[in-house]
């Protein structure tokens, strides 16, 4: 989903940033609600930094960088999908 607004706007308009941060931020709250054991077999010690992240989107929007979200959406966002996959598969 995160690539549809990505693909259909490019990163250099706001409203394609505001969009994916957007995005982002509630598939983080979503995972929130998975066990602190699921949580923990899917993202061990990085979970801390997720959900900073999603902290940082829902309450300074306006502050986060374009380019840490980029960075974030093209390195990281792949092992993150593959973690909940995993938690998912094991119907966790």
């Amino acid at each position: 989903m995160i690539g549809h607004h990505v693909a259909e706007g490019g990163w250099g308009r706001q409203v394609v940033v505001d969009a994916v941060c957007l995005r982002l931020a509630a598939s983080i709250e979503a995972a929130s609600h998975l066990s602190a054991e699921a949580r923990a077999s899917a993202f061990g010690a990085t979970w801390r930094v997720i959900w900073a992240t999603r902290k940082r989107i829902a309450h300074g929007c306006a502050t986060v960088d374009p380019q840490i979200v980029r960075a974030t959406v093209e390195n990281d966002l792949v092992e993150y999908a593959a973690a909940l996959r995993s938690v998912a598969a094991r119907g966790g």
